[in-house]
């Protein structure tokens, strides 16, 4: 392979990540794009092949492990919840005496009522309590008693 062909192919594969890591935003294809940028340009100097792989492996993982959280802080951070994801951290009152045991509880949430278990099978929580959503399991609410 030449060293502007295999050049080509890294840049080819820097902008085909670079495409998926903007479809996806999930900062995971981005930081493989770089290593491939910085394989490509070690194929324009002349590097053999082993070369342009471990550098492109070493600097997708260094820059991985060490921006990559740097970055997940700042980009997206912005993102307003939307649907079922805003109303975990909510406080609401307990409709009902909220039972793992029994198999019991309800809570309303916006007009609806919403299934509610609590963390624990030992937490029990009575009606007109306020409680917090914990997290969200299927069609029910985990909640814990309000602080």
């Amino acid at each position: 392979m030449t060293l502007i062909s295999s050049a080509v192919i890294w840049l080819v594969a820097a902008i085909v990540l670079a495409v998926i890591e903007l479809s996806t935003m999930g900062l995971i294809t981005i930081w493989f794009a770089i290593g491939a940028v910085v394989a490509m340009l070690a194929a324009l100097i002349g590097a053999n092949i082993w070369v342009q792989l471990i550098l492109f492996i070493i600097v997708s993982i260094i820059v991985l492990v060490a921006v990559r959280p740097l970055a997940e802080k700042y980009v997206n951070r912005n993102v307003k919840k939307t649907n079922i994801d805003a109303v975990i951290g909510k406080k609401l009152v307990a409709k009902t005496d909220i039972d793992n045991l029994k198999g019991n509880g309800k809570v309303d949430y916006e007009g609806s009522t919403w299934l509610a278990a609590t963390e624990s099978d030992e937490e029990r929580i009575a009606a007109g309590e306020e409680v917090v959503v914990v997290k969200v399991q299927g069609a029910k609410l985990i909640v814990r008693k309000a602080v």
